[in-house]
């Protein structure tokens, strides 16, 4: 094929999907303790690692690039000759997705025979990733850059992710909650449900009390959306929270029979606002409902 899919590290795609797609991925930059580091999916630093930190009171920190580090990724691809399908996390969560248009823009002036679609997924973690696997399952059966582009652009508010977190402190840092409410929360035991929106942002779904609450309304959420379990593909993401992820596998599997479920981990994007402990269900289903 003449194209290439690109995608970044917002994504969340495990390592062993990358290496198996071959799809290039550009690494997104977070800073802990002082240093940066670029997201590698696990690579460089492993996930276990990452979360021991946090516990240890480590802050970590997120950034935007800019159109210079776009343009290192994105030229050498089409200067190959090759078209590019940059599949893109929400736009809604960063400004960088205006570094990826600026770079966009300049090389097309420079390689103008070329194709470079840009698809705003908004969606971020293992909802982009679900798409990016379908994207690469029709790039395998041959179909186009403008037939993978439009299928994506159509379905992707198709990919929802509901999730909870262990410790409302590190949604209180990123201001998502205020001190009052995560002191309150904390004492009650209150999991808040957060989920993708149709905008592409965060919002808060639900609270309930409890970790098997939370899992439990997740799942139902699953239940409700997922049209035909024996089809689809679904994600358990964990923030260092393996023996949790599993009971949430086992949960989903035992309400969807059918339905292919695969452990996998919350990167450090999401990992360093959501903090240890997050969890998340991730599939393809009916339209986001909300």
């Amino acid at each position: 094929m003449s194209y290439i899919i690109m995608t970044d590290s917002d994504s969340d795609l495990p390592f062993a999907l990358q290496q198996e797609m071959n799809i290039p991925v550009v690494h997104m930059p977070y800073t802990m303790e002082g240093q940066e580091y670029l997201d590698d999916l696990g690579q460089t630093m492993d996930y276990k690692t990452y979360y021991d930190k946090m516990r240890s009171g480590a802050h970590p920190t997120t950034s935007a690039l800019n159109e210079f580090v776009y343009l290192e990724y994105f030229e050498p691809i089409l200067a190959e000759g090759n078209d590019l399908l940059f599949i893109a996390f929400s736009s809604q969560l960063s400004a960088t997705i205006n570094g990826i248009y600026s770079a966009r823009e300049q090389l097309l002036e420079k390689y103008p025979e070329r194709k470079f679609i840009v698809v705003d997924t908004l969606s971020i973690s293992g909802p982009q990733t679900l798409l990016i696997i379908k994207a690469h399952e029709m790039y395998k059966s041959g179909a186009s850059i403008e037939e993978v582009a439009a299928w994506l652009e159509e379905n992707k508010l198709r990919a929802q992710a509901w999730f909870t977190v262990d410790d409302l402190v590190y949604l209180k840092r990123g201001g998502r909650v205020s001190p009052a409410a995560a002191a309150i929360g904390t004492l009650l035991d209150l999991k808040p449900i957060l989920t993708e929106t149709i905008e592409g942002k965060l919002a808060a779904a639900e609270k309930v009390r409890g970790r098997r609450k939370a899992m439990n309304y997740i799942v139902d959420k699953a239940v409700e959306n997922i049209v035909d379990p024996k089809e689809s593909i679904a994600l358990v993401l964990h923030a260092d929270a393996k023996a949790d992820a599993e009971r949430l596998r086992d949960l989903a599997a035992a309400k969807l029979p059918g339905l292919t479920l695969r452990i996998e981990n919350v990167g450090p994007v999401i990992g360093a606002h959501a903090g240890p402990g997050a969890l998340a269900l991730c599939f393809m289903g009916k339209k986001r409902p909300q």
